[in-house]
């Protein structure tokens, strides 16, 4: 058996890929230092690194925090438009199955993956927003293995925010409207703004599965309606609310429909909760987050046409989470440390989701730290942990029928600019579907599943 990660074939498309990152982010160097910069810095008059850590979206700094917490308003109105797009390759250890046919047809090779459309910042003196939509040049393969593109909407958060000043007491008051769980957080250990930042999105094994539902279960797919405060940048809490995003909030899930087997639209029951509490404190160069928040939410089943089915009750998921975040900055290093565990309880009493049981688990655990420096040269390093109750059905491509999945990501990255990050990620999995070796009960081993990712992320006008 062939156990070399990459055979000359593949690196030879390693370096013509690393030859086109490198031309084009000459390109994007020749181009950004003639040209405005992006929304957020051109309304601020600040640079990438004021808003994030080190340079590296979306990771934010204090002051970012704030930005966002304010509804970025700060600073002055200006073209509110800006752009991003991707380009990357994906090399899998082993890319065929136990008959020998190719899981990913684009595995090795260079590709241009994504593109998205910014329209974000400041509207009045208390309103302002994000809005993403996005074009995935790989989606999804047709039935006859064609490649498939997709356009829908992405994080979207909009906020009207009222700030009060007084002898001693600084209060932020703002509401939000959005349609992602966490997207409206800021800090980077909530899932929505979560590393890793990027990854493949044409692996078929690389990425992350049966994680809880608030970890990018209902992303683009829900409207949420919240209020918060922020206390003397000490305390943070939030309630919301989520229901599904349809009829007037349906440009909250544009490109998810019912009946759409790639993209299929997610029901909820009525009004769903989510909270979020958080103490911070910020000396010097450091700054530092305590945090905990909790979402319930009832969720109809799909049947095998991607159709809601509203007569047979639904399934309620009930996450609870504690997260902790810790920053150093202070030029030339940045220092960020994360963690995140979250435990999901699972009711199914009609057993629409799991089939030997009508509760169930899942856990999930996320350690990330990274380190910049000069705000150009980083390397990041992460775990991941996922375990939870077995089931037949659920988990039915499991020889355990279990989720639990382990595994390590180091990165290293370059900003020659600060619209442009190139970087080098490895996913290393240690134990896949319940166990380290034969997990489908085929002869796959987790291991067979480690990814090695090249990729390019640049933003401009």
């Amino acid at each position: 058996m062939r156990r070399a990660l990459i055979g000359n074939h593949a690196i030879y498309r390693l370096l013509r890929c690393g030859s086109i990152v490198a031309l084009v982010a000459l390109c994007l160097f020749q181009a950004s230092t003639a040209q405005a910069l992006p929304v957020f810095a051109r309304q601020t008059g600040q640079s990438c690194v004021a808003c994030h850590a080190g340079g590296q979206f979306p990771e934010l700094t204090p002051y970012g925090r704030m930005f966002k917490l304010n509804g970025y308003t700060f600073g002055e109105r200006t073209i509110p438009v800006a752009a991003m797009t991707t380009a990357d390759l994906t090399k899998t250890r082993r890319n065929h199955d136990a008959s020998g046919n190719v899981i990913s047809p684009k595995d090795g090779d260079p590709i241009w993956d994504a593109a998205s459309i910014f329209l974000a910042g400041k509207i009045t003196d208390k309103i302002g927003g994000f809005a993403q939509f996005t074009y995935s040049n790989y989606d999804h393969q047709d039935s006859n293995g064609r490649w498939v593109g997709h356009v829908g909407s992405d994080n979207t958060d909009f906020r009207y925010v009222d700030r009060i000043i007084g002898d001693g007491s600084d209060l932020v008051l703002g509401a939000t409207i959005h349609n992602n769980p966490t997207v409206q957080d800021v800090w980077n250990t909530a899932p929505a703004w979560s590393y890793p930042y990027i990854s493949s999105t044409i692996s078929a094994v690389a990425p992350l599965q049966n994680l809880p539902i608030i970890e990018g279960g209902l992303a683009q797919q829900v409207v949420g309606i919240g209020g918060y405060l922020y206390w003397n940048q000490t305390i943070y809490a939030e309630l919301s609310a989520y229901s599904t995003a349809d009829g007037i909030w349906s440009f909250l899930s544009k490109g998810n429909k019912a009946g759409d087997l790639a993209h299929p639209q997610t029901y909820l029951r009525g009004q769903n909760p989510y909270w979020r509490i958080a103490l911070t404190r910020d000396w010097g160069p450091h700054s530092v987050m305590l945090g905990t928040f909790g979402l319930n939410v009832n969720v109809y089943p799909n049947d095998i046409n991607a159709f809601p089915i509203f007569t047979q009750g639904v399934t309620r998921y009930r996450d609870l989470g504690v997260d902790a975040q810790y920053q150093y900055l202070l030029e030339p290093h940045t220092i960020t440390a994360q963690a995140r565990y979250v435990r999901e309880n699972i009711s199914d009493p009609n057993n629409l989701v799991y089939g030997d049981s009508q509760s169930a688990n899942l856990k999930s655990l996320r350690l990330k730290a990274s380190y910049i420096y000069q705000a150009k040269y980083g390397v990041s390093f992460s775990f991941f942990n996922i375990t939870g109750s077995t089931d037949s059905v659920a988990y039915a491509n499991s020889a355990n029928f279990s989720p639990a999945t382990q595994g390590w990501t180091p990165e290293i990255f370059w900003i020659p600019v600060q619209y442009v990050r190139v970087g080098l990620q490895y996913t290393h999995f240690t134990k896949t579907l319940g166990t380290r070796s034969n997990y489908d009960g085929n002869g796959r081993n987790a291991r067979d599943n480690d990814t090695l990712f090249l990729y390019l992320w640049a933003a401009s006008w």
